[in-house]
């Protein structure tokens, strides 16, 4: 028998790095491969996101439950998938939307189902001997990305007066990404002593960087250009500035108006938006401006691209949620120039390479993106290096499940020595 088929497959229910229920899938070959593979889980979530199952009882986990969606690989998913190859992905994957029956795999859930196909991969690298970016990228697999961190937190990952909800620095100007992740961790430390000199707060939010209360947006702007100096670097040559705002968090319409309801700024409109861009675009080094607008504002993305998208990367998330669909589209309106990319968005490691693929080849840039909700699972870091996006999103300097993903591309870096490849483009 074919040592890499599927010989069994189980799930249990686990805790993510915010205490909450999330599903881990256990996988054997035939060959005696062992893997697991943990699903990550969202706090700001867009609507059209595939569906994360969870069981809604309130006696257990405050509704938080996924014993459904465990329930849900032990009791259809596995008779369907074991026994199958663990090296057709594409195959196992589609056998599994074909399954679940839904366009946002609400039946099954994106959760469980996301779960099994991070395993199969997992375990068709491990059974061929090659590390998993090796095997899900190729022999060209060999760029390693530059680290977006997130230091400075707002909106609904933190509890303060910043309505933006990620602030990360970006080590564009480090020679490796070994120096680049030293750049940044660098400039976090300089950050939480310039904070507690202050009287601010050290405290961090869910992905690890920090959340004071502040004045004002901006101030936090200012903050972090201190930091990078502080930490000895230049700001826009070694590091760089990019910023989600995660606007669909505190926009009251879901398209063209918003609510700075956080530093009580009150309330603006898509140009009013842009505008600030505009101005804070000319004054800092940003590279990048992810969720700029709400996830309905399709208009409104389309002239902040028009205005700043010669200047600036900038992201859909929410608006496009890791679907082709959305991408497409976004493509077509010229609503952005990249798109971020997370696979339980969408559920599947096959539709997840799709989106990097349309992507790729239509010259949109594309940034491999963690959750809030994370584990240990180190399968992101593999994912972005075979993915060659030349960036990734996965938290700050002071929490394990973030620093877990930063370790592993260490890791990497050293296991490719010399051909490693380290750049922005």
């Amino acid at each position: 028998m074919q040592k890499t088929i599927i010989k069994s497959i189980k799930a249990l229910e686990i805790l993510d790095s915010r205490g909450n229920p999330t599903v881990r899938v256990l996988m054997s070959l035939e060959d005696g491969t062992k893997v697991s593979a943990s699903v990550p889980s969202g706090a700001s979530t867009g609507e059209y996101e595939a569906v994360e199952l969870r069981d809604n009882d309130p006696k257990r986990y405050d509704g938080k439950g996924v014993l459904g969606a465990v329930a849900n690989v032990n009791e259809k998913i596995a008779p369907l998938v074991v026994g199958m190859d663990a090296t057709e992905q594409a195959k196992i994957d589609r056998a599994m939307i074909a399954l679940d029956g839904t366009e946002n795999k609400s039946n099954l859930g994106a959760n469980a189902i996301l779960g099994v196909s991070m395993a199969a991969a997992k375990a068709a690298a491990a059974s061929s001997g090659l590390e998993l970016y090796q095997y899900l990228g190729g022999a060209d697999a060999r760029r390693i990305p530059v680290p977006c961190m997130n230091i400075l937190n707002g909106g609904e990952h933190a509890d303060n007066s910043v309505d933006f909800q990620e602030f990360m620095a970006v080590p564009v100007g480090a020679p490796s990404f070994s120096e680049g992740l030293r750049y940044v961790a660098q400039t976090f430390h300089a950050l939480k002593r310039i904070l507690a000199s202050r009287g601010l707060a050290t405290s961090v939010g869910d992905e690890g960087g920090f959340a004071p209360d502040l004045k004002s947006n901006e101030e936090a702007m200012e903050l972090i250009i201190e930091a990078i100096e502080t930490a000895g670097f230049e700001p826009g040559k070694d590091i760089m500035i990019g910023i989600d705002s995660a606007a669909t968090s505190f926009c009251s319409d879901k398209k063209g108006n918003y609510d700075l309801k956080w530093s009580g700024a009150g309330h603006k409109s898509s140009d009013d938006l842009i505008a600030l861009a505009k101005e804070w675009v000319e004054k800092y080094p940003i590279i990048f401006w992810e969720d700029p607008l709400a996830e309905e504002d399709w208009e409104g993305f389309a002239r902040f691209t028009a205005e700043l998208g010669d200047k600036i990367e900038i992201i859909g998330d929410d608006l496009f949620v890791t679907n082709t669909k959305f991408i497409a589209r976004g493509i077509e309106e010229k609503s952005a120039n990249a798109s971020l990319i997370k696979l339980n968005q969408i559920g599947t490691v096959t539709e997840t390479v799709d989106a990097v693929r349309m992507c790729r080849d239509n010259g949109w840039r594309y940034l491999i993106s963690h959750r809030s909700g994370e584990t240990a699972d180190t399968f992101l870091a593999d994912f972005a290096v075979a993915m060659d996006g030349g960036h990734l999103k996965t938290g700050s300097a002071s929490r394990s499940e973030r620093l877990a993903k930063y370790n592993r591309l260490l890791e990497i870096e050293m296991l490719l020595e010399e051909e490693a490849i380290y750049t922005w483009k």
